[in-house]
């Protein structure tokens, strides 16, 4: 159990929930509209190994950038590769966690093939392919619409595919909408980011736009679109409900703010209140003197949780 935690962690696996959450929105409409229940919990199961195989195979080829620049290896923020930088796995370990992970998501996708149609095969090689090569997509800016591609319509239908054995239209906004917040998360991850990134040369689309302040804004476009598209959403769906989750504004307010602070100083003092919670591993956090940076992260995941949180139950009502 503690090597099996050992390697969540490794994949970051504090990014998990909003997968789930992602997943749980989908699922509960499919369900509601009549989808089979148990081929959607083994789309999570898959979707969710997938995304773990990502997270390391994103840092596997990061340290192989890193590891050969003694300068960029230094310039990169503590938490990047922490667990390959202190000795505690090898990149042979990560590529055997990326090539089980991915087995296992490939096979669940094989044996929904046979459940619901030719669908989920596309669907399960083009996603995989995408998740695998996330880290080769960043480096050239293309980061931010890989992310959309798997964790919206890619997903979203695909869920609903199995579900239902159809696509749908309501189904392709409403994961535009979740999408967003998604990577909003991702975008903000880059922006904590930004400058190891550059000194690695990535090119995260804010790294694209060279400058953190100014590249804020594009993560205003994020919410905003996030924000329209839910609307759009339940006025398709005639449940007016939906528009409860405009309740989340003030947390995206919020993370805005604590952002351009990072910019500024990134040891800056913590405010913690009982609404930043969950802060994941923070002992652990705080003794590798990351708590900032984990910290504006984590209200950025926690505000797509609550959106996510408001948007299933304004569905079931």
């Amino acid at each position: 159990m503690e090597k099996f935690i050992f390697w969540l962690n490794c994949s970051r696996a504090f990014a998990l929930p909003l997968t789930i959450m992602s997943w749980l929105v989908v699922f509960l409409f499919s369900l509601k509209a009549g989808g089979n229940f148990l081929n959607g919990l083994l789309a999570l199961i898959g979707i969710s190994l997938a995304h773990l195989a990502g997270n390391l195979a994103d840092d596997y080829i990061d340290y192989g950038i890193l590891s050969k620049d003694e300068k960029l290896m230094n310039s990169a923020v503590r938490s990047k590769c922490c667990y390959i930088r202190d000795g505690s796995v090898t990149l042979d370990d990560i590529l055997k966690m990326i090539v089980l992970f991915s087995s296992i998501a490939l096979l669940i996708g094989v044996f929904l093939f046979f459940r619901s149609g030719i669908g989920v095969i596309w669907l399960t090689i083009l996603g995989g392919i995408l998740t695998i090569s996330y880290a080769k997509f960043s480096m050239v800016g293309l980061s931010e619409v890989v992310i959309g591609l798997l964790f919206g319509p890619f997903m979203f239908e695909g869920v609903y595919y199995v579900m239902k054995k159809a696509f749908s239209y309501e189904v392709f906004i409403l994961s535009i909408a979740v999408v967003m917040f998604t990577l909003a998360f991702l975008y903000v991850h880059t922006l904590l980011d930004f400058d190891s990134d550059q000194t690695s040369y990535k090119r995260t689309l804010c790294c694209r736009v060279g400058d953190k302040n100014r590249a804020l804004i594009i993560l205003i476009i994020f919410y905003i679109l996030g924000y329209l598209s839910v609307g759009y959403f339940g006025f398709l769906i005639k449940n007016y409900v939906i528009y409860f989750t405009f309740l989340t504004v003030p947390i995206a307010i919020n993370v805005f703010k604590l952002i351009k602070k990072y910019n500024e100083d990134k040891l800056f003092k913590l405010h913690i209140n009982w609404w930043n919670l969950p802060l994941d591993n923070w002992e652990t956090i705080k003794k590798q003197g990351t708590e900032t940076f984990y910290f504006v992260l984590f209200q950025a995941r926690n505000l797509m949780m609550w959106f996510c949180v408001i948007l299933c139950i304004c569905i079931l009502l």
